[in-house]
């Protein structure tokens, strides 16, 4: 099956190019020129990732992903953006996004983002279940949960935690999580992953400031609790 890929960005020219480009790498591309309709061809077109420019006439694209993590948690989200602080990425990340990329980028490059993301968005041939009590995950069907109550997670997130469920007590740095859940490809910092972290622990720990399941290891990354 073709992958889709809804691209929403409200510069003809850049749409267009990166239209042609993202086609010629073998994706079907549905374009979207504001985040309203947007959100709307997301609903209706059921593409595997959304390429969401930041800046948008109407709603904007922080708007845009908060409302498809919310109605659609298993899309994957790329933000593009021209601004360079990193507050702004951070802001999209925390929204929900997989990716972010900086305009103007290299098409080859976005290329390499979708198709990094659309691995993880992948679902495993067969069924894989891990019980690590009080948390149970479902890698076939793509579900988490904590205590029998189910808790939505993103596909970054979702791959981010299977990788800490699998190697209880190993301690990951940064780069690695990077590569193992990025792609080795990926060229951004590493505060992608303080940010999801971040998110992780927002969703699993009973008190995100103190965590104990999901542990900082000082001076080296983070690591999933061992019994």
């Amino acid at each position: 099956m073709e992958e889709k890929v809804l691209l929403v960005e409200d510069e003809e020219n850049i749409r267009k190019f990166t239209k042609i480009n993202l086609e010629r790498e073998g994706f079907v591309v549905v374009e979207a020129e504001t985040g309203e309709l947007g959100v709307e061809l997301a609903e209706k077109e059921n593409p595997h990732v959304v390429i969401l420019d930041v800046m948008l006439p109407g709603i904007d694209g922080y708007e845009v992903c908060k409302i498809l993590r919310e109605n659609i948690p298993n899309i994957g989200i790329i933000m593009l953006t021209a601004k360079t602080q990193e507050n702004d990425k951070i802001f999209g990340l925390e929204r929900g996004a997989d990716d972010y990329l900086s305009k103007p980028f290299n098409p080859k490059e976005l290329s390499l983002r979708i198709k990094s993301l659309l691995r993880r968005l992948d679902k495993p041939k067969n069924n894989n279940l891990i019980n690590d009590p009080p948390f149970k995950l479902d890698l076939y069907s793509k579900s988490f949960s904590k205590s029998g109550q189910h808790i939505e997670l993103t596909p970054t997130e979702l791959s981010m935690i299977s990788l800490f469920m699998k190697n209880p007590g190993r301690a990951f740095t940064r780069n690695e999580l990077l590569d193992l859940n990025w792609g080795e490809e990926f060229v951004g910092d590493t505060k992608i992953v303080d940010v999801n972290i971040r998110r992780l622990r927002s969703k699993i720990e009973d008190n995100p400031g103190k965590p104990i399941y999901l542990e900082t290891v000082w001076g080296t990354g983070y690591r999933w609790k061992k019994d």
